[in-house]
């Protein structure tokens, strides 16, 4: 397994791979409403291989400079399961810890509330819908 928590071009394109695959090929979100004007060049994405493959991600976003926002997690359909998430969830916390950091939070779909709620986060909002999916927001302190 090789974990990287970076911006370049290789990266970018393991995790749009996996979030093409994810989000709108399996979930069918949108295309336009999956990769955002966020997606830019200097955006840090955590990858995890396996071998060659490109299994888990997840974006780095900072809402306010004390603040990670983890976003578009996901995992290939195949490695569910196996702690992948939560690996690449860990090297985003450890990123932002290493930047002065002290807050995460996550628009968590309903469906994977729980499994963020295992990371140690907690809801701090109501349900609202995110790309025509019910989400709430879950934080935890760094």
């Amino acid at each position: 397994m090789r974990l990287f928590v970076e911006s370049s071009k290789p990266i970018r394109a393991a995790a749009t791979y996996i979030r093409m695959s994810v989000f709108v090929l399996e979930r069918g979100i949108a295309l336009t409403d999956e990769f955002d004007d966020k997606d830019s060049e200097e955006m840090i994405y955590a990858v995890l291989f396996k071998g060659n493959q490109p299994v888990a991600t997840c974006r780095f976003e900072s809402p306010k400079p004390d603040t990670l926002k983890i976003g578009r997690v996901a995992t290939l359909k195949d490695y569910r399961g196996q702690g992948y998430g939560r690996q690449v969830i860990t090297a985003m916390e450890t990123k932002a810890k290493e930047v002065g950091m002290v807050h995460s939070i996550i628009h968590s779909e309903l469906t994977a509330q729980g499994f963020y709620e295992k990371m140690g986060y907690h809801v701090a909002s109501n349900t609202f819908m995110e790309d025509g999916v019910p989400c709430v927001v879950v934080k935890k302190e760094l």
